[in-house]
């Protein structure tokens, strides 16, 4: 977790997956994303619905009906009746105008009018939704055109009342003078918005824009200061349209597009030298050699990939070629292994860990040999919990004594018991009991998953105390456990490869030793946390093991924070969470805070883990806290 935050704002995790389902309900694709952006609009070629934070700070029934208007526009109309080939024709157009920002947002205002009629349409259910987002915009651009004309943006001022009037339900409403020119031109102003909901396509929106256009760049004299609407200029040319030559051949584009002034004259040099098996176009050398993925450099007419007149030469080689046969010397069928092997640190595609953490990849780390401060440390510890540990101890010997005098009833052999009326009223009467019924064993499993990241730098002592105290108090009773800190590296994470530690201190083998423990002294505050990413880990290392409960104890300080992460974070830890319940594995989260805890933080956990949480405010009572916790939890495994 990150010391600074400068956006406070907490997702609400269950109205985003709500989002995302309806996303991928309405467009019928797992791709389409969502994410939270300034102003709304859709992302075709990376396939993102961008969603406005305009709709933050409002009453939330406002709230949720704005984000969804937002998603039905992007989902239902950009997504399905929106020409892109018209938007980017439409942008080169406007290009060198100058007012181009007030074409944009002319443009972007009328195409969404456009599709929340189609919406509308194709899902009467939207009209609701829609009907409050037109309410809010109309106040809040009704409040924009009276400061507007106060502080005299006029182009501004010019464009809410457009939108007031493209809106109104009242066909006489008037807009307040705004200047001589303005007023003169608002008749054939409102002759154009009226046909913006006449306009069956992009391309008549389009031709609405430029003839407005053509019409104020006479009449205004300063472009827009203010951005209410958003157009990106995407390059929409890259849209798949259809699979050409170049990308049969997976042909890449070069970094620079520049062409040497040169051409062919026979007088070239020819260099004979061998190649070397890397250059510095290559991140890494391999085994693997005259293989060069080019993404920098001059085109030449030097050879090109133009037709070569043959050579009595190449029939020759032709038949050598057809005739080759495997030779034992040099074996490279290995090659390719080796060479995905050593990039699969960079992420891939792969989404078992979650599609937020597509790009993170493990790098397990196992305790070392303690050294002698550390068991000092820990010793000291084992004192400040031994009260505790000895009363779980006793709790479970006497639990686990009842149960073996707990007497058998109804049986066909054993003593004969004294209530002989079964022998009458039963046709297969058992009569008999036994009081020697073996000790059971608690058939559980724990994984202790510990948050390292820099937030806890004021809290880990406490944590590992804690930690102590659940250590030995398993094994004690032996029940297997595991330990794991876990922190994502800040200084070598990129947007493509994101290297997450799973320092494990305890395993399973070793849990259960007499010297074990000094180990967990070994984890420290470091850097950023991918909490969903480390949960789904410990997930299939518990799936892996036999016993009947499976617990998975989350230690934690905040909200998950890492590259990338920072917005679905708390989306796919909460997804993990889910995940690891759906196979029996009881989730549970212990927060730990060293001061009164936010409400917003609450909801928050609330969010990823529902009920399962227990919040610590005074990280000093955790050792208080965690004993009912763990006694509960091996009382239910008895």
């Amino acid at each position: 977790m990150r010391f600074i935050k400068f956006n406070d704002k907490n997702i609400d995790s269950f109205l985003y997956m709500e989002l995302a389902d309806l996303t991928t309900t309405l467009t019928k694709n797992d791709n389409v994303k969502v994410e939270y952006r300034v102003s709304s609009y859709y992302d075709p070629l990376n396939q993102i619905i961008y969603l406005s934070h305009f709709w933050d700070n409002r009453p939330r029934q406002d709230m949720i009906h704005g984000l969804k208007s937002d998603l039905f526009l992007r989902s239902i109309g950009s997504y399905k009746h929106c020409d892109f080939k018209e938007v980017d024709r439409y942008i080169k157009q406007i290009r060198k105008m100058s007012f181009s920002s007030l074409a944009k947002q002319l443009f972007m205002l009328f195409e969404d009018t456009r599709l929340e009629e189609l919406c509308k349409k194709e899902r009467p259910g939207t009209k609701k939704v829609f009907a409050t987002r037109r309410d809010l915009y109309r106040k809040y651009f009704a409040t924009q055109l009276n400061t507007n004309i106060v502080k005299s943006v006029q182009t501004d001022a010019l464009f809410n009342g457009v939108y007031l009037l493209l809106t109104s339900d009242n066909p006489f409403e008037e807009v307040p003078h705004i200047n001589e020119s303005i007023d003169l031109a608002m008749p054939f102003i409102r002759n154009k918005l009226t046909k913006v909901y006449e306009a069956k396509t992009t391309k008549d929106i389009a031709k609405i824009c430029l003839e407005l256009m053509d019409v104020f760049d006479d009449i205004l004299e300063q472009d827009m200061l203010n951005t209410y609407f958003l157009l990106p200029e995407l390059n929409y040319e890259e849209m798949d349209q259809g699979l050409t030559f170049d990308d049969l051949k997976r042909k890449s584009k070069l970094s620079n597009d520049d062409i040497l002034k040169h051409e062919k004259d026979g007088e070239e040099d020819l260099h004979e030298e061998k190649m070397e098996m890397w250059h510095r176009e290559t991140s890494k050398p391999t085994q693997s050699f005259l293989q060069f993925d080019m993404e920098q450099g001059s085109k030449t007419d030097l050879l090109g990939e133009g037709v070569r007149e043959g050579d009595d030469g190449d029939q020759a080689l032709g038949i050598v070629q057809g005739s080759a046969q495997k030779t034992s010397r040099n074996d490279y069928s290995q090659m390719e292994a080796m060479e995905n092997k050593q990039n699969a640190h960079e992420g891939g595609e792969d989404n078992e860990y979650g599609k937020e953490n597509k790009f993170a990849y493990p790098i397990f780390k196992d305790a070392r040999i303690p050294s002698v401060n550390e068991q000092r440390a820990y010793e000291e510890n084992k004192k400040l919990i031994a009260s505790y540990q000895k009363k779980l101890k006793q709790m479970i010997q006497k639990t686990l004594e009842h149960k073996k005098n707990l007497p058998r009833n109804e049986l066909h052999m054993g003593r004969l018991s004294k209530k002989l009326l079964k022998l009458w009223i039963d046709d297969n009467p058992r009569m008999f009991y036994k009081k020697d019924q073996e000790s059971p064993q608690i058939d559980a499993v724990f994984s202790l998953l510990v948050d390292c990241s820099a937030s806890m730098y004021d809290k880990m002592d406490e944590t590992k105390l804690g930690i102590t105290l659940f250590h030995e108090a398993l094994k004690s009773v032996m029940v297997p456990h595991q330990i794991v800190g876990f922190w994502e590296d800040t200084n070598d994470a990129t947007e493509t490869s994101q290297p997450n530690y799973l320092n494990t201190v305890i395993d399973f083998q070793s849990s259960l030793r007499r010297k074990s423990g000094a180990e967990i002294m070994q984890l420290e505050p470091e850097e950023d946390n991918r909490d969903g990413f480390a949960i789904r880990h410990m997930t299939r290392r518990l799936l892996k093991r036999s016993e009947k409960q499976k617990f998975l104890l989350v230690f934690s300080d905040g909200e998950p924070a890492a590259m990338g992460y920072e917005q679905n974070g708390i989306v796919d830890t909460h997804e993990a969470v889910l995940e690891a319940r759906k196979h029996n594995i009881e989730v549970i989260n212990v927060f730990l805070s060293n001061g009164e805890i936010e409400e917003a933080q609450q909801r928050t956990i609330q969010n990823i883990y529902g009920k399962f949480s227990i919040l610590v405010p005074n990280i000093e009572e955790l050792p208080d806290v965690l004993f009912p916790l763990l006694r509960k939890l091996l009382q239910k495994s008895i």
